[in-house]
């Protein structure tokens, strides 16, 4: 969590914060996604669509 931290530097912030951010979207599983993380929740729903969208393409 973002708040036990001390920040000491810039370059620190943002070494921590990257690592919260990375933890948090690739990693970390949320319950109101399916417990999928993030990241993979956005690539299943963008593989959705690309698929649906190509289901439509007409051919004449």
């Amino acid at each position: 969590c973002l708040n036990i931290n001390s920040f000491y530097s810039l370059l620190h912030a943002q070494v921590i914060i990257g690592d919260w951010k990375d933890e948090y979207n690739h990693h970390r599983r949320h319950s109101s996604l399916g417990y999928l993380p993030p990241a993979e929740y956005a690539r299943q729903c963008n593989h959705h669509i690309e698929t649906d969208d190509s289901q439509n393409v007409r051919t004449e």
